[in-house]
């Protein structure tokens, strides 16, 4: 009999609940599954009911986008959601209360990890010990910053780690040889891959080069491996057996949401679909 992630993962004493939670994966010979919702888009309670929609059907993870006027990866479907997102007024504090809400409901146990992936430049408005702070009240377990500069990268993630927390970081398939061997050593929880030379968005086929990136990775570190930006299908987590520990799918699930805001569907409906898609993508990922 399988036995569930979350039983494996407090019978252990591993740093981190991301650490934990690959682990107890890899020990089931499963791979993770990592969404991710814009926060405030529509608005923040149906965020908040789409967190808890997907974490019903057993998702791993869950990759917390934080708007921002200019993102420096993200493709136009989750630059849109950002823009519906802000021109709502929506403020840092909105996205950090809904947050502790939802973690601080007796029900907030049950959630998987939450990872936030924000830009450096609110972190550096708000201050880096005073934005890891609030995170970690708010609940968040880690912090993917794209576009933290090279300069800054190690004090940063040692004051996320200090508090903690996990400070994921990305390699691209541009990413120099130095800078690889820089970010597997001052990164932690996972790695986040992204499989294509560009900015996000779901594809028909994922890169053949991918395969190759990901191994040279393999022999550089023993964190976990999680392919996002350009994952959209059960189909493609098949490809990635073997190579990588998780997938991450953005887009896929950010263009659902646009449908409330062009009134094709109701809340209820688009939650439904996604937490199907969810369900879909969980079972790829744990299948063997």
């Amino acid at each position: 009999m399988t036995v569930p992630a979350s039983e494996l993962i407090r019978s252990m004493t591993t740093p981190t609940r991301i650490a934990a939670t690959f682990a107890a994966l890899k020990a089931q010979g499963h791979m993770a599954f990592m969404p991710f919702v814009t926060v405030g888009d529509p608005d923040v309670a149906t965020s908040m009911a789409l967190i808890r929609e997907i974490a019903s059907r057993g998702v791993d993870l869950i990759e917390v986008g934080f708007p921002y006027s200019d993102p420096i990866a993200d493709g136009p479907v989750i630059q849109a959601s950002y823009t519906r997102a802000l021109s709502r007024s929506l403020h840092v504090n909105d996205i950090f209360a809904g947050i502790q809400q939802l973690t601080s409901d007796p029900d907030g146990g049950k959630l998987p990890p939450l990872v936030a992936m924000v830009s450096y430049a609110i972190v550096f408005r708000i201050g880096t010990a005073s934005f890891v702070e609030r995170a970690k009240t708010a609940g968040f377990s880690g912090l993917i910053i794209p576009d933290l500069p090279a300069d800054e990268a190690s004090d940063v993630a040692g004051a996320i780690r200090a508090a903690g927390l996990d400070a994921i970081q990305l390699v691209a398939p541009t990413t120099n040889p130095v800078r690889e061997d820089r970010i597997v050593e001052t990164g932690s929880g996972f790695v986040y891959c992204i499989s294509i030379a560009g900015t996000t968005g779901a594809r028909d086929q994922l890169p053949e080069e991918l395969s190759g990136q990901l191994k040279r990775l393999r022999g550089k570190t023993n964190l976990p491996l999680a392919v996002g930006f350009g994952v959209s299908k059960p189909e493609q987590v098949g490809t990635l057996r073997g190579l990588a520990d998780g997938v991450i799918v953005g887009s896929a699930i950010v263009r659902q949401l646009e449908r409330l805001t062009n009134n094709s569907a109701s809340t209820a409906e688009v939650l439904r679909d996604v937490g199907d898609f969810a369900t879909k993508m969980v079972a790829a990922t744990k299948s063997r």
